[in-house]
């Protein structure tokens, strides 16, 4: 692993650029005709000093999905109040949350609440299969709650990398 000087340049301005390690590694095989480990392009990127740069920082997970509620209090008169008088109501019917500790025997795990208002639990296992876990026993959500909950779901755990 013996660069000289221009490749180690090099090297510098592609970490400098927030290119990872897996992508100096292809640029080091293609444009300098070195093929490296990834440990190896590591252990150069560490005998350099120098550090890679995250291209966008990552979001703490509370900032990008809901916080669970306990749900409205009834109010003196032994009513519930409207969801609307709590915020701004949502763009879609179906709201999706994440665990911050997924449930045993699983990935990521969470929870969702359907349009007509039921809960149910949601996992990935370790297989990648999706299991719901509805609150009410029995209870099957409309096919179009389903497809907008799999959109959300995929939304979220996508900003958190997966």
């Amino acid at each position: 692993m013996n660069l000289d000087e221009v490749q180690l340049k090099k090297v510098s301005e592609w970490i400098n650029q927030g290119l990872r390690l897996s992508d100096i590694q292809g640029r080091i095989a293609s444009e300098l005709g070195l093929k490296l480990t990834y440990m190896d392009v590591r252990l150069l990127v560490d005998d350099l000093k120098l550090t890679p740069k995250d291209l966008e920082p990552p979001k703490p997970v509370s900032s990008t999905l809901e916080t669970p509620t306990a749900g409205p209090k009834p109010s003196a008169a032994g009513k519930t109040p409207p969801t609307e008088a709590a915020g701004p109501k949502p763009d879609s019917s179906v709201s999706v949350q994440i665990d911050q500790i997924a449930r045993p025997g699983s990935v990521v795990s969470g929870k969702v609440t359907f349009s007509d208002g039921n809960r149910a639990e949601w996992y990935f296992d370790q297989m990648g299969r999706l299991g719901l876990i509805p609150q009410t026993p029995g209870y099957r959500p409309p096919a179009s709650d389903l497809r907008e909950f799999q959109s959300l779901l995929d939304n979220e755990l996508s900003k958190m990398g997966f």
